[in-house]
């Protein structure tokens, strides 16, 4: 395996739509050579998802996951996101019985491609996904809280999206240092009302 050179912001990679891969390709040694690669990048710069284009491959592949589970068909924490492996992901907001619209959650979000800064995002709370994993086989999954952030968070870097894009204020951007002295802080006391 082999620790992959992350794109940072600015790269034109970042900002490009990713290829779709053909089921064929997905079993190819290559294909999975990169899967395994993305999974050591993603653990030594100690994060939680790395899409294909922010390692300089333009394909539609993203990997996640905080440890080594059983991946069934629901994620809802972060002790149940195994790690994973999604290419052409397709993402859908789930809508709870009753409501008109899917519920939104607005949470910090960081990325590798942009070290150092948080910033708030509101996005789906819970969405269903449907991709090919590892193997090429079609899957479907739902998930909800930071699994399903995490996927949303992907999934844009395979539409030249970044989290910056999807805040609504900028008021909340923070280098890490200010929001470990000043935000965590605050977030850490209205958690305890």
């Amino acid at each position: 395996m082999a620790i992959l050179k992350v794109a940072r912001m600015g790269h034109p990679v970042l900002r490009a739509k990713a290829r779709t891969v053909e089921p064929a390709e997905i079993v190819s040694p290559a294909f999975q050579q990169l899967i395994d690669d993305m999974f050591e990048t993603m653990r030594e710069y100690q994060g939680i998802g790395l899409a294909a284009p922010q390692i300089h491959e333009s394909v539609r592949l993203f990997v996640a996951g905080l440890r080594s589970s059983k991946l069934t068909g629901q994620m809802s924490d972060d002790d149940e996101m195994p790690f994973v492996a999604l290419i052409n992901p397709v993402i859908t907001p789930l809508i709870a019985p009753g409501a008109a619209e899917a519920e939104l959650d607005a949470d910090w979000e960081g990325c590798l491609s942009i070290p150092d800064i948080r910033g708030m995002v509101t996005r789906p709370k819970a969405i269903s996904v449907k991709a090919f994993n590892r193997q090429g086989k079609k899957i479907e999954l739902q998930a909800s809280g930071l699994p399903a952030r995490v996927i949303q968070h992907e999934a844009d870097h395979l539409d030249g999206v970044l989290f910056f894009d999807r805040m609504k204020s900028f008021e909340t951007l923070t280098f890490l240092d200010e929001y470990s002295r000043f935000w965590r802080k605050n977030d850490d006391d209205d958690d305890d009302e």
